[in-house]
């Protein structure tokens, strides 16, 4: 049985714990909040760029890109997006078996035996991936990525992905995210980045105009112009709601962690109010016992 001044001591222990947990999950409540808000900014711009691609592709004119053509996929890669920091759950566990899922459906549904190029984003995904490397999965870290990349960052990383695609060495690219739904929802979610298809668009998707436009200059310029922006468009809503999903992941589990020191806490208050009171009554039929002999 654990003496006082030991209870005492965990009683300490675990009640700065929960201090710690608290104010961790207010900290990162308030990061999630401010990756929402940058989600519902960056929601118009978006809109606004598959807008002009559905007024393109619904003109008279032809519109045509090399990222909007399929081809026999051989090699494929995969950006798969994790955390930088720990405290978040099983985050980061769910997507690397949703990446796993992936490869072999992928495997299964392609009869062209792919190789896969593995980006890790954070450095957590990053340590997990390596363990797969091997037999056709290689992975390359991208310096300057990680999950807190933004602007110029996200843009270089879209140039580096097309880049690989134009050239021949991806024939397709697909993004592995968290999905945000909710401070307690989130879920796995893939999609194909490039070629661009009809489920790489938003929920709304791209969506018919009857009415007449005139292009200044081609349309055929305007949308090779357009469409690496809704790439970069797609991208920067990836990473940001990536970073969202991980903050309240790391909520709901600093959430668990601080309900579980309280509970520890009222067990090991009730502990050490039990053992001091069976002390004092102790003390006090010593006290008793000395008396009566005497």
């Amino acid at each position: 049985m654990a003496t006082l001044r030991e209870l005492k001591g965990r009683i300490g222990s675990v009640a700065s714990s929960e201090k710690i947990t608290g104010a961790m999950k207010m900290i990162s409540s308030a990061k999630m909040h401010k990756a929402e808000q940058s989600l519902k900014r960056l929601l118009p711009f978006r809109t606004q760029i598959e807008s002009i691609i559905g007024n393109l592709l619904t003109s008279d004119a032809q519109c045509s890109s090399p990222l909007l053509e399929p081809r026999e996929v051989h090699k494929v890669g995969i950006v798969v997006f994790g955390s930088d920091d720990g405290l978040c759950g099983a985050y980061n566990v769910n997507i690397f078996k949703q990446l796993l899922a992936r490869i072999n459906e992928l495997k299964a549904s392609l009869d062209t035996n792919p190789e896969f190029t593995i980006y890790p984003v954070g450095g957590k995904m990053t340590k997990a991936v390596r363990k797969i490397a091997g037999h056709n999965i290689k992975v390359e870290s991208v310096p300057g990525v990680d999950s807190k990349t933004t602007g110029d960052g996200v843009r270089d990383f879209v140039d580096l992905l097309t880049g690989k695609f134009l050239s021949g060495s991806l024939d397709r690219v697909d993004l592995l995210y968290m999905s945000f739904k909710s401070v307690s929802r989130q879920r796995p979610k893939a999609e194909q980045l490039i070629p661009v298809v009809d489920s790489t668009f938003s929920q709304n998707g791209v969506t018919e105009s009857v009415r007449p436009y005139i292009f200044e200059p081609d349309a055929n310029t305007i949308f090779q112009s357009v469409l690496p922006m809704f790439l970069m468009a797609v991208m920067q809503d990836v990473f940001t709601e990536n970073r969202a999903s991980e903050q309240a992941a790391r909520v709901m589990a600093m959430q668990s962690a601080n309900d579980n020191a309280k509970k520890l806490l009222d067990q090991l208050r009730l502990e050490y109010n039990k053992l001091r009171q069976q002390s004092i009554t102790t003390e006090l039929l010593d006290i008793l016992g000395g008396q009566v002999q005497s």
